[in-house]
């Protein structure tokens, strides 16, 4: 199946490893280059925080019009986004000046994740044959942690070699090679006629509320996506602050979480015809909130490694079935909004998190942080197995 979709797959792998490269760099550059945890969380809102506004919109256009010409767009966002980021490296004169334009790189960011995540999900349904896609929904979630877990390696490779120069000609290549490889791959308009924006959102939401098993997987992602955001912001600061690790071993750390990411998604690959979807969706969950938990008193590199390992296993299986369940969900007419609110959920929700982590290592110290963020989704995957019936007997 990924040879047959080889094109698509690869410009979303060069398209994910870009995005999350910049998201890293904004929230590593704000924490060493400026000193400033609080900064790093504001920037790390930044870059998830404009889907909230725009993803919506995004969803309708989706459904409009052919999801690879708003994918091209939001690639150059992502251009954009990182020539920001050289200039506050390379001209900025002043700290003040280089917080203003790394706030306006990591705006930039938040933009184009805001187009760029619908209208590649959107894509697939129409790229993917009827009966491949739920086994390439869990594919594509695959390469969407892939290039979560691959950034931060390419981070630590770019900056030993060309500095933060590097980091951020890397994220443009990224980019640009995303947009090569789509030309390969056409995607086509809906041609029905359009109503207005604020009807056709009210049809997507009306879609899912209706279906109580779509609206039961929606919400299990906001509470799954809970662990993104301290993970992004907490751990460069758990590596360095606590562990001590040199830069290379920081992202062999963090690059950690790629292997197992890459490892829950072949799991849920390997599960999916095997076992009932909402008991692993939940468990996992639960797990992955149980491990990050763990983590916050963790003062070994070697135990921190491995339950981050954890949280990457559980969580990455769990957010596979999610996403499979939603495409498989979803009914064609409709795709493209309610991918939408799935990729808002997937960005806004790590977006706050990551903002209140920033806030809560700086008031309350990393581990801390790491025990609220934990000790949160596991409590909430308590009260989803008492009140979401439907996805608990979720079979698959």
């Amino acid at each position: 199946m990924l040879l047959r979709y080889r094109w698509f797959f690869l410009s979303c792998l060069a398209a994910f490893t870009g995005g999350h490269l910049l998201n890293y760099a904004v929230v590593i550059y704000a924490q060493e280059a400026i000193g400033s945890d609080w900064l790093s969380g504001v920037g790390y809102g930044l870059c998830f925080g404009p889907p909230l506004l725009l993803g919506w919109l995004a969803g309708v256009l989706c459904d409009r019009h052919a999801p690879g010409r708003l994918i091209h767009a939001a690639q150059a966002g992502f251009m954009i986004a990182a020539l920001l980021l050289w200039a506050a490296h390379s001209l900025a004169g002043s700290d003040a000046a280089r917080v203003v334009l790394l706030l306006a790189a990591a705006l930039a960011i938040g933009v184009a994740w805001s187009f760029a995540s619908p209208a590649r999900m959107a894509a697939l349904g129409q790229v993917v044959a009827p009966g491949d896609l739920q086994a390439a929904s869990v594919a594509f979630n695959l390469l969407v942690m892939l290039g979560f877990g691959l950034a931060p390696v390419m981070i630590a490779l770019l900056r030993r070699s060309w500095h933060w120069s590097g980091v951020f000609g890397g994220a443009v290549v990224l980019a640009a090679l995303a947009s090569v490889l789509l030309l390969a791959v056409p995607t086509r308009a809906s041609g029905r006629p359009h109503a207005p924006v604020r009807d056709e959102l009210r049809e997507g939401l009306q879609a899912v509320r209706e279906r109580p098993l779509l609206a039961q997987l929606m919400l299990c992602a906001m509470a799954g996506y809970l662990a993104m955001g301290p993970m992004a912001v907490l751990l460069p600061k758990l590596a360095l602050a606590r562990l001590g690790l040199t830069e290379l071993q920081r992202g062999a750390f963090l690059g950690a979480l790629a292997l197992a990411l890459i490892g829950g998604g072949v799991l849920a690959m390997v599960l999916a015809r095997r076992v009932r979807h909402g008991p692993v969706i939940l468990g996992g969950s639960a797990a992955a909130g149980l491990a990050l938990t763990a983590l916050g008193a963790a003062h070994s590199a070697g135990m921190a490694v491995a339950l981050l390992v954890g949280v990457g296993l559980a969580g990455g299986c769990a957010l596979s079935l999610i996403v499979a369940g939603i495409q498989a969900q979803a009914p064609p007419a409709l795709r493209g909004r309610i991918v939408s609110m799935y990729t808002v959920i997937s960005q806004v929700v790590p977006a706050a998190s990551g903002v209140l982590a920033g806030a809560l290592v700086h008031a309350w110290g990393v581990g801390a942080a790491l025990h609220l963020c934990g000790g949160t989704l596991v409590l909430l995957m308590v009260l989803a197995v008492w009140r979401m019936p439907a996805l608990r007997v979720h079979a698959g």
